[in-house]
C-alpha cells in the first residue's frame, strides 16, 4: 500500500507545481487586462470584463483554499488530488474566457 500512497504524493507534488505555474499565468493576464490596450470598447465587451474579474477572485479563492489545505494536511492525497484537477480546470476555463475577451477588444480597434 505504501508505493501508492507515495505515488499519489508524487502526483500531487506534479500537480502542485502546475498550480503555481497557472497562478503566475493568471496574474499577468489579469495586469494585461488592465492595460489601456485591452479596455472594452462596447457594452458585451464591459460584461465579459465584470466576468472575468469575478472569475479571477473566485480562481483566488480557491487557491488558498488548496494552500491552507496543503498546509494543514487534512485531506489525504487523492482528495487533494482531485480539487486540485478541478482546479486546474478552472484555470483553463478562465483561460479560454480571457482569450475570447481579448480577441473581441481587438476586433474593435
Amino acid at each position: 500500500m505504501a508505493p501508492v500512497a507515495e505515488q499519489n504524493t508524487h502526483q500531487v507534488q506534479e500537480l502542485l507545481v502546475r498550480l503555481e505555474r497557472n497562478n503566475k499565468v493568471i496574474q499577468r493576464l489579469s495586469k494585461k487586462l488592465t492595460s489601456y490596450t485591452c479596455e472594452p470598447n462596447n457594452p458585451s465587451c464591459f460584461e465579459k470584463l465584470y466576468e472575468i474579474k469575478n472569475s479571477f477572485k473566485t480562481f483566488r479563492k480557491h487557491q488558498e483554499h488548496i494552500a491552507e489545505l496543503l498546509k494543514s494536511q487534512k485531506d489525504d492525497a487523492r482528495e487533494l488530488k482531485q480539487k486540485i484537477e478541478l482546479h486546474l480546470e478552472r484555470f483553463k476555463q478562465l483561460e479560454k474566457a480571457i482569450a475570447g475577451y481579448l480577441l473581441g477588444t481587438q476586433q474593435h480597434h
